[in-house]
């Protein structure tokens, strides 16, 4: 008697990503590694017809080839996140409301969303898990948050890269981080989602004081003291903001700071790197044409510590020259009295 042979029917994953800078552009290349299906939400309608031409994005990490056959490039933001078991947001979180403007409440229902964003929304001071909570109704288990320390450069590369995925909800972590894990990317889950995003708010602000000191002219022994001094300052706000057992010298904290503070690929470092050298904010802000999270960020959670009367001396300094428009020069000096 022949044995009947049951085919297991394979269920494809479908993903939306909302971005088009070289941090989505590294995600849906990694994302295509595996079985997933991929739309892809990008604002430019010409980038698109290019995408879908030469199977490249022609402004952000361009050497990037894309499977086509994985990967669908829209303008439609509702047609993108319709069908959606994920929703991957990995937009400047300055831009983030504009974005998300022609989308509901009912659009977000039954997705787990994930949060690609490296910043804290202005004016409202949210950070992005706040934001889709309180705006879209989205329950806290089935919001993710994606760390590091990764850069998307050196996924371009193929280069080993590791990334932490949090949720509140372990299983739900557990389950996005397969969707990542590749021949060249690594994934752990855990559940300190706020630990993960304020981190990586801070990383940002850090990054842009490492990289002015190095225009200044400072060396590495400085800057090890410097990034040293400011993990304490992350360890202080956490304490008083979100109080919770984590070991801050983990890959998600502590690796995502040094990578961001001394890597070249870290847009927050270069950005600062000019101010050190003489650019003003403006000009550097031009001459980069791409997006430092961490100027954006210095200023909500300026006002974030002065609520909470946290003694942030490195945060401080960042906001004094970027804001107050103080010589980098001089508020460096008074910063490295105060550093031990």
């Amino acid at each position: 008697m022949a044995l009947k042979l049951i085919s297991k029917k394979v269920v494809t994953t479908n993903i939306a990503v909302i971005g088009g800078g070289s941090w989505a552009t590294a995600l849906v290349k990694i994302l295509s590694e595996n079985d997933v299906k991929i739309k892809w939400w990008l604002r430019n309608s010409e980038t698109v017809d290019f995408i879908k031409h030469f199977h490249h994005n022609p402004k952000y990490l361009s050497d990037v080839q894309l499977n086509m056959k994985k990967v669908k490039p829209e303008t439609n933001i509702k047609k993108v996140i319709d069908g959606a078991d994920y929703v991957i947001l990995a937009i400047p979180a300055a831009f983030l409301s504009e974005a998300l403007k022609p989308l509901t409440k009912d659009d977000f229902k039954g997705r787990i969303i994930v949060s690609g964003v490296k910043g804290i929304v202005p004016n409202s001071n949210q950070l992005i898990t706040d934001y889709m909570e309180r705006n879209f109704a989205v329950p806290e288990d089935e919001i993710c948050v994606i760390g590091g320390p990764c850069h998307s450069e050196e996924v371009a590369l193929e280069k080993q890269s590791y990334l932490t995925i949090g949720c509140k909800d372990f299983n739900n972590a557990i389950q996005f981080s397969n969707l990542l894990t590749c021949r060249y990317v690594k994934c752990n889950a855990m559940t300190d989602v706020y630990g993960i995003e304020i981190c990586a708010i801070m990383k940002n602000i850090i990054a842009i004081l490492t990289g002015i000191t190095h225009g200044l002219g400072y060396g590495d022994n400085f800057q090890a003291v410097l990034i040293s001094n400011a993990m304490q300052e992350v360890k202080r706000y956490l304490e008083v903001v979100a109080p919770a057992n984590r070991d801050l010298f983990s890959s998600a904290y502590l690796g995502d700071l040094l990578v961001t503070s001394y890597s070249n690929f870290s847009r927050n470092r270069m950005f600062g790197n000019m101010v050190g050298r003489g650019y003003s904010v403006k000009a550097a802000q031009v001459e980069m044409n791409m997006i430092a999270e961490g100027y954006y960020a210095v200023k909500s959670m300026n006002e974030i510590i002065k609520q909470h009367e946290i003694e942030m001396p490195i945060l401080k300094a960042v906001y004094h020259i970027l804001y107050d428009k103080v010589n980098p020069q001089v508020e460096i000096q008074i910063l490295k009295n105060l550093l031990k």
